[in-house]
């Protein structure tokens, strides 16, 4: 089974421990609402946790393949908006996640979802590369 396909698998399940153990080190994650990235298997992983308490109803609908990159499509619901977007995973020479960065649509939905990753990021003290 391939990194992006165990990375379905354990996001499907919810299994924020699972998905760590797939992130390099040095993952660098372009998220839809920051201009610079967030960089580290830490603060990576809890900025995803805090993604899984912010979507409803998360399911992966699609996936691509090409060489070297998994595009991973999904919907959600943000605060009663149907959210639509593609996780880009791009792998390591080990099979791990050294870049993901994620897009989001329509504006209506990603406008909501962007005021509340920001407080729970800032609450949780998480920073981009550039504070």
């Amino acid at each position: 089974m391939s990194g992006a396909a165990r990375f379905r698998a354990a996001v499907e399940r919810k299994d924020i421990d699972a998905v760590a153990e797939l992130l390099s080190a040095d993952i660098v994650f372009h998220s839809p609402v920051t201009f610079h990235p967030f960089v580290g298997r830490a603060t990576v992983t809890r900025l995803l946790a805090e993604v899984a308490q912010v979507f409803e109803d998360f399911r992966y609908t699609d996936e691509l393949e090409a060489e070297g990159a998994h595009a991973l499509i999904f919907r959600a619901t943000v605060a009663g908006k149907e959210i639509e977007g593609v996780d880009l995973l791009r792998l390591d020479e080990q099979g791990l996640i050294a870049d993901f960065t994620v897009m989001l649509r329509p504006l209506s939905a990603l406008i909501p979802f962007a005021q509340a990753m920001g407080e729970r990021a800032a609450a949780a003290g998480l920073q981009t590369t550039r504070a």
